[in-house]
């Protein structure tokens, strides 16, 4: 069966269920498919140690009466109506919920554009195994390394389909490929780990087995001779791979959800300076071969682009519909199917590029710590408190000098956030993405 016809049955099945449930007394209806297969390949030390195929569409079907909700997960051979009425009883003895609904038929998307998300190409396990193993010999090759954690290499689609008894109905799909490598450099004590990985919709997008794994074992090589650094107050550089966790948590402080249940540190601050005058946020779900593009969100709504800071000024949340509607205002169309709800999250999330190379943002410290690797998970969203175990590289008089390890950085994402300075190297190609960023005046913990 192609995947067009297939694509077709779950279309014609979604919409079956919805008509369904307004044949047994649902007020409205939605039904949607989240789509998934993938297969990947892991290898260690030129063996192969793992293969893995999986396929699967998980299918659920929401029903509302007045203000009550209920929802089913739903087989592809069952029989829609008594799916329907068994829903549609459920919700009728289900408590109130004054936010929940279907979006507005005005916010539906009228047409579905073409953002260049499926790359047709079928990579076979062969091939898999081929690339996971050329890009650990790549590793291996560097001078200084010694052992290897595995290789891997993968390929996936996954994709949505939803139909509403407003009248939308919709599918898209979306693949990706990846390679990953993660090894070892120095013996006893003194050993360091490393890793590099690429990610991309389009195979042919994808950097070479060989530049991947070369990248890994020359990062792994650079952290050898580690030290630990005096504690005090200095600048801090965050390595684009660490910064995107900054963003990430932005992300998540201006998700409407995180701002509905006051669990945000920054839900009062709509309007205000959040971020210093050089940040600027983007958020961009029609991009076109974006990491996290879609047509359309989880509802049926097409989000357009959003500038959620601007010159560090927050300007809007995340929205969903029952978000939005909770918080007073209306979607923005960044909702996402999260088993029976609809959260808010973002789509192509980017702090944006300042003007300043990253070797001119530590060209300009005297003393201070460029951070290459975060561990633990230290951040407080609802205070803003910040504290990660880091490892990475010293500066001294605009150098990186020598590599550190075993110390903790820490500070307010509040202060954090007003003191960041954006270099102009920011790479689109992550979901969740972000230059080199400095902050100034961060806490280092260490002898």
């Amino acid at each position: 069966m192609s995947k067009a016809s297939d694509q077709q049955i779950l279309i014609d099945r979604v919409a079956e269920l919805v008509e369904a449930a307004k044949r047994a007394g649902a007020d409205a209806a939605d039904a949607v498919v989240t789509r998934s297969r993938s297969r990947s390949v892991a290898v260690r030390l030129g063996k192969v140690e793992g293969t893995e195929s999986a396929e699967s569409n998980d299918m659920m079907l929401r029903v509302f009466v007045g203000k009550r909700v209920a929802s089913v997960s739903a087989a592809m051979d069952g029989d829609a109506q008594e799916l329907a009425e068994r829903a549609v009883a459920m919700a009728r003895v289900s408590p109130e919920d004054p936010y929940q609904s279907l979006a507005d038929p005005e916010r539906l998307a009228r047409e579905i554009p073409d953002l260049d998300l499926v790359d047709a190409t079928e990579v076979s396990s062969e091939q898999l195994t081929e690339d996971a193993l050329a890009t650990e010999a790549a590793a291996m090759a560097v001078e200084g390394v010694t052992k290897s954690s595995g290789a891997s290499a993968s390929a996936s689609e996954g994709g949505l389909v939803l139909a509403t008894s407003h009248g939308f109905l919709g599918a898209y799909s979306a693949t990706r490929f990846s390679r990953g490598v993660s090894v070892v450099a120095g013996t006893g004590t003194g050993m360091e780990r490393d890793y590099d990985f690429c990610s991309r919709l389009h195979f042919a997008d994808l950097e070479a087995p060989e530049v991947i794994g070369r990248r890994a074992g020359e990062r792994a090589v650079k952290r050898l001779n580690s030290r630990r650094v005096k504690t005090g107050v200095f600048p801090v550089v965050f390595d684009p791979r660490v910064a995107r966790g900054l963003a990430g948590a932005l992300a998540s402080a201006i998700n409407g959800a995180a701002v509905a249940r006051k669990t945000s540190f920054l839900k009062d601050k709509m309007g205000q300076q959040i971020a210093s005058a050089g940040i600027t946020v983007t958020d961009e779900p029609l991009r076109r071969r974006g990491p996290s593009s879609r047509p359309f969100d989880g509802e049926g709504v097409q989000g357009e682009k959003l500038v959620p800071v601007e010159s560090g000024v927050l300007m809007c949340w995340l929205l969903s519909t029952s978000t939005a509607r909770e918080l007073g205002l209306e979607t923005n169309g960044r909702g996402v199917r999260s088993g029976s709800s609809v959260t808010p999250a973002s789509t192509n999330f980017a702090i944006e590029p300042g003007e300043s190379t990253p070797e001119e943002l530590i060209g300009a410290i005297k003393s201070g710590f460029y951070v290459t690797e975060l561990f633990g998970h230290g951040a407080n969203l609802i205070t803003g408190d910040y504290s990660r175990g880091a490892a990475g590289f010293w500066i001294e008089n605009g150098e990186i000098a020598y590599p550190v390890s075993e110390i903790t950085i820490a500070s307010n994402l509040k202060e954090m956030f007003m003191r960041m300075v954006p270099a102009n190297d920011l790479d689109r190609n992550f979901g969740i993405a972000a230059p080199t960023l400095l902050i100034e005046g961060m806490t280092v913990a260490g002898e």
